[in-house]
């Protein structure tokens, strides 16, 4: 039984023996027989909390339950056990899932009964309280009501309206700081502001101030300002303000100290009128630059007034020590004239943390530039590049390619630490240091860092084995996870084939351990569970080694892994004794986000076979939809909490499904979203409600909170999107009033505003939209924000004078390199002529962005080729980084161009078949480049050739496919079944997979798993002799790539197994061609029936297990049903 279940009957029940001498009330103790009356009045919680507090100073007797007894019978107060059981019921149920009854509870609360509340919630020390025979371990109670959104919300407001009157200051302090760090987004909305007290003690103050500073970034533009205005009014009432007249201000030193980062909220005029003492004074303060690093978001005119003031206050800001105390405003520095070298570099030495401001970046790259070429004064590049900082990213690859090795040897200490390098970038300077260092070393490489990216994939693997194996387990092991596919498999391929791969498959660790084929994992031995806890697994992998270790290992140490979990089989799950899975169930639940739907559907069936009152409520949405008739009433709220905790489409993949526990949820909110506390209910459920819910179901107050969880969702459709629009629009009025904050913490759906709106926001906040704009990314989802962004940005630089370079542009505007990095996305918008007059050094120097623009057309993509050509010569002089560079401008170079192209670079090709919109010609003219510039035929290919040609893959025929060495294709066979090529080159690479694994119809589930979209070249005869077992450990890919009339080859039973998201990849024309059997097995798989078991063949059987007692494994009073065993013996949250 629950301790809070225990205390509770401790007040009412124990000793239903008849008493019949008399009883007065002065035989209780005066608190005693106060908690006593309250359960008379089923005040519950007062009682519970008087009760506390009396022994917390009283000795528990023996006889002190027998008085207590003996008053209820004086009292004519006679409880039968089933009334108190109802009665116990109904409180428990609001205390715990009925947050806004346990509100108007709490501030019914007397002073003392709050206190011990507060006590008891909110001391760290660990509790162990003991009344009687009755033994309650407080801190597991405490955690079950913390882990409701709801509850704490009612715990923050209360302690706002309450406690300020009840406890000191610095203790409310610290109670506000503890609930607030559980979500200070959804709590710390502006109108609560208006609660906070407003005359505090000066440490209080600090100390709440020290809070907010610590959640600024977890809270809404709007909460920020309004927070600036709380502390701006108590730091107010410090001074009297008839001393102060219009030119000076109320600043001190010591307020910016203690506003810290909501210093950004000063207005403009504000800073210029604060005293140059007081300016002087903090700026001398150690903790000042700590706290200017911080200004995420201050604006240039903010910056450049602390600037202003801050140099006119005595300190010289172009004074080297002054520059390392301006803290992040060094990014908007001002004033280049006659400024010598030692201060240029001084400030690029500086700027280096510039890139975590919110914006303003082409500003801030223009700045460095001017930096740069002061600093470069009467100085080559190669003796100055190492005291230039980060602002080396800012140079052009020609400026990058004529550095002498020397130069990048001897700066490498610094470039190692440099952020925001390109691909192209990384590879000049790898090669430049690499080609000074003459031997690749494991030394060499360690000194690297980020550069680590650029060294070649050949280059690896000509590497010693035992410098690898060095570079696997030392520190630079971290920039592993960032090489790309084809350089990790160059690694491994050389450390396996030097025989010591055992010994490295232990020091793999992360990301990088995905890279090793199954086919290699064979090989070795010495596994053990231990080894496993530092790795991530591909489900392939995590299938063979579960069942490798499971011989040798105890069940709960491969599950306490975590990674190991994505290789328990439905039949392990199943065969799992009730006690065990009971015990164990907590690793499934702590790892959910690691399970497949297929694995989560097994639990579910699992939970409901041996303890259906144990099931965790929001496993009732993966079970067949008639299971959900169960959620209603008092079971409503933990399922919805619990599904609101969980990845929907990771319980349910099929959209009718999805649909039918959505209207579930709807039901159970009473057809509405009433206001906060259903936000808090809902949590990510909320991304999925349907747009006509979200039309007429939500109330502005719910709307308010709302945003901050909308904005976090992925995929929110075009139609939910505008609903929440239009809710915006009526809660926050017309685009014309609203201020900056307001239009930050939309955000996103400004995207969804009408252009004449948009207009209005860019010319009020154009840096905002900016900001905004460059966060959205595709076109597709924002083309008229967007275009606004492009039309306000060109209208900016309309004035400054074009570079003509040749007839052709006059009175054409090219870009400029400020335009391009300000308008990302939004480039799209320049036509093909003002692409062309575009000037040789902007191309050069913004190249790569531009590659990575989405919408542009081929016209714009064919223009940009052709710059590239007049900028970096002819095709066959173009070094690997000038075609890694191009990004989506290579689609525009035709088959013959291809062929002109030094393509003799693994990690050339590799970049080029990122891009999925090739012809086949030019995948064809890209593959014989790449064989013929490396002096290859198909037949010498590496696994590392094949991984780096990706998607170049599916040009191949099917002679050459079958040349492929059978050793490297079982090194690359995961990476190729990746690939969404043509069913007659999937057949050849199963063909190729056969030789690998053995014919078709002997391959496992990790080797399903393993091979992904080649399984979709399975012909007729081949798919019809699977065993209806492995079906749901198809990849989803897989299903979809396999023929209609080789699809309708499968029977019944294996469509039944194909488990909820195979089932749900199922295409429109797979469909088409099943018979109706197929159909109603398929809506089988989809519903997440149990097919192999007689329970789910009858309805009835099903609906007698959820009426039968609870097992004997969740203990419960008889007569509390489902809900009080859910709420009292179970880990209700996933």
């Amino acid at each position: 039984m629950s301790s809070l279940l225990k205390i509770c009957f401790l007040l009412i029940s124990v000793n239903h023996a008849a008493i019949t001498h008399n009883q007065t009330s002065e035989d209780l103790p005066p608190l005693l027989l106060k908690a006593v009356e309250e359960v008379i009045t089923r005040k519950y919680l007062n009682a519970l909390l008087d009760m506390l507090h009396f022994q917390s100073s009283n000795v528990w007797t023996a006889d002190m339950l027998t008085k207590v007894m003996a008053y209820f019978h004086a009292q004519e107060v006679m409880f039968t056990l089933s009334s108190l059981q109802i009665s116990m019921k109904s409180y428990l149920k609001n205390l715990l899932y009925q947050p806004r009854q346990l509100l108007s509870e709490f501030q019914q609360l007397d002073q003392l009964q709050f206190q011990t509340a507060m006590k008891y919630l909110f001391n760290s020390r660990k509790i162990h309280l003991e009344m009687g025979n009755i033994i309650l371990d407080w801190d597991k109670t405490r955690e079950r009501i913390f882990q409701s959104p709801g509850v704490n919300r009612t715990l923050f407001l209360v302690t706002l309206h309450k406690c300020f009157l009840a406890l000191s200051a610095l203790e409310c302090v610290d109670i506000l700081s503890q609930v607030l760090c559980v979500s200070a987004v959804n709590y710390l909305q502006p109108d609560v502001i208006g609660s906070l007290p407003n005359v505090l003690q000066e440490d209080a103050f600090r100390n709440l101030s020290i809070v907010f500073k610590d959640l600024y970034d977890k809270t809404s533009a709007n909460t920020q300002r309004a927070l600036y205005g709380w502390m701006e009014q108590i730091l107010q009432k410090s001074y009297n303000m008839s001393e102060f007249n219009g030119s000076s201000s109320w600043v001190s030193a010591e307020d910016l100290w203690i506003l810290g980062r909501y210093i950004v909220h000063l207005p403009l005029e504000e800073i210029l009128k604060i005293s140059l003492n007081e300016i002087r004074l903090f700026i001398s303060y150690d903790n000042a630059t700590k706290q200017l690093d911080t200004v995420y978001d201050i604006t240039p005119k903010l910056a450049q007034a602390f600037l202003e003031r801050i140099n006119s206050s005595g300190f010289d800001i172009r004074n080297t020590s002054t520059i390392y105390r301006l803290g992040l405003l060094v990014c908007f520095y001002d004033g280049m004239e006659q400024m010598d070298a030692a201060v240029a570099r001084a400030l690029l030495h500086q700027m280096i943390k510039c890139n975590q401001l919110r914006g303003f970046q082409a500003e801030i790259q223009k700045l460095k530039s001017q930096l740069l070429n002061i600093a470069m004064q009467n100085q080559t590049l190669n003796d100055i590049f190492g005291s230039l900082s980060d602002a080396v990213v800012g140079l052009t690859s020609s400026q990058l390619e004529s550095l002498s090795p020397e130069a990048v040897h001897n700066a490498i200490a610094t470039l190692n630490q440099v952020s925001g390098w390109v691909k192209s970038q990384v590879m000049i300077l790898s090669s430049k240091y690499l080609s000074y260092e003459k031997v690749l070393s494991f030394y060499n490489v360690s000194q690297m860092g980020v550069l680590l990216t650029g060294i070649s994939t050949q280059s690896f693997y000509s590497m010693n084995p035992k410098e690898l194996s060095q570079i696997i387990r030392g520190t630079t092991s971290q920039y592993l996870s960032d090489l790309s596919p084809a350089q990790q498999q160059g690694i491994l391929r050389k450390i396996a084939a030097s025989g010591d791969f055992s010994s490295a498959v232990k020091d793999i660790h992360g990301a990088f351990f995905k890279e090793i084929s199954l086919s290699d994992l064979w090989k070795q031995t010495g596994y053990n569970s231990s080894m496993m806890k530092e790795k991530e697994l591909r489900r392939s992998q995590a299938l063979y080694l579960y069942e490798l270790l499971s011989k040798k290992n105890y069940p709960v140490d491969l599950l306490s892994t975590g990674q190991l979990v994505k290789g328990v089989t439905c039949q392990l799950i199943e065969s799992m004794s009730t006690d065990f899975f009971l015990n164990t169930s907590k690793f499934f639940e702590k790892n959910l986000h690691l399970l497949s739907p297929y694995q989560v559907n097994c639990l579910a069936w699992k939970f409901w076979k041996v303890s259906n009152a144990s099931i965790p409520p929001f496993l009732l949405s993966v079970l067949p939809i008639e299971y959900l008739e169960y959620v209603s009433g008092p079971l409503c709220v933990p399922f919805i909490e619990s599904l609101g905790k969980t990845e929907m489409d990771l319980l349910n993949p099929s959209l009718h499904k999805k649909n039918t526990v959505l209207q579930k949820v709807q039901e159970c909110l009473n057809g509405s979203i009433t206001d906060e506390y259903d936000v808090d209910l809902l949590g990510n459920l909320i991304c999925h409600l349907p747009p006509a819910f979200l039309h007429g179901r939500m109330s502005l107050k719910a709307m308010a909170t709302a945003l901050h969880q909308f904005k976090l969702c992925q995929q929110l459709s075009h139609k939910q999107k505008t609903e929440i629009k239009y809710k915006l629009l009526e809660l926050y009025g017309s685009p014309n009033n609203w201020t900056a904050e307001t239009t930050l913490d939309v955000g996103p759906f400004i995207a969804l505003l009408a252009k004449g709106e948009l207009n209005i926001l860019a010319e009020k906040f154009p840096d905002i939209i900016l900001q905004i704009a460059k966060s959205i990314g595709l076109i597709s989802s924002a083309e008229e924000l967007l275009s606004t962004v492009f039309e306000s940005v060109s209208n900016t630089t309309a004035n400054i004078e074009p570079s003509l370079t040749s007839p052709d542009c006059l009175g054409t505007r090219a870009p400029f390199s400020d335009e391009i990095i300000k308008l990302a996305e939004a480039n799209v918008f320049w036509s093909v002529q003002e692409l062309k007059c575009m000037d040789a050094g902007t191309f050069d120097k913004n190249v790569e962005l531009l590659g990575t623009v989405s919408g542009f057309n081929s016209s714009q993509l064919i223009v940009l080729k052709e710059k590239a050509k007049q900028v970096w010569g002819s095709l066959p002089d173009w070094k690997s980084y000038h075609i890694v560079s191009l990004g989506r401008i290579a689609l525009a170079l035709t088959e013959h161009e291809i062929e002109e192209l030094d393509l003799h670079s693994v990690d050339t090709i590799s970049v080029l078949s990122q891009q999925t919109e090739w012809t086949l010609t030019q995948a064809r003219s890209i593959l014989q480049g790449f064989l013929e510039d490396s002096g290859q035929t198909i037949s010498t290919l590496k696994s590392f050739d094949l991984v780096g040609l990706g998607a170049i893959l599916c040009a191949l025929n099917s002679t050459e496919i079958m040349s492929i060495k059978t050793a490297e294709f079982s090194a690359a066979v995961a990476r190729i079944g990746l690939l969404f090529c043509s069913t007659p080159v999937l057949r050849q690479f199963k063909k190729m997979t056969e030789s690998v694994f053995g014919t078709a119809i002997s391959w496992n589930s990790s080797i399903l798993q393993e091979i992904g979209t080649i399984a979709g070249g399975l012909n007729e005869d081949e798919l019809k002799a699977f065993d209806k077992n492995l079906m749901p450990y198809f990849q989803p890919t897989a299903i979809r790539r396999i023929p209609p009339e080789i699809f309708q080859a499968l029977s019944p039973e294996q469509i039944a197994n194909l488990g909820p998201e195979n089932a749900a990849m199922v295409t429109r024309s797979q469909r088409e061609h099943l018979n109706a059997s197929q159909l109603q097995s398929l809506q089988l798989a989809l519903d997440g029936a149990r097919t192999s078991t007689p329970e789910t063949q009858n309805g009835a059987s099903t609906t007698q297990v959820l009426q039968t007692p609870a097992p004997s494994g969740a203990p419960c009073l008889s007569g509390f049903g489902i809900w009080l065993c859910g709420v009292f013996t179970l880990h209700l949250p996933f």
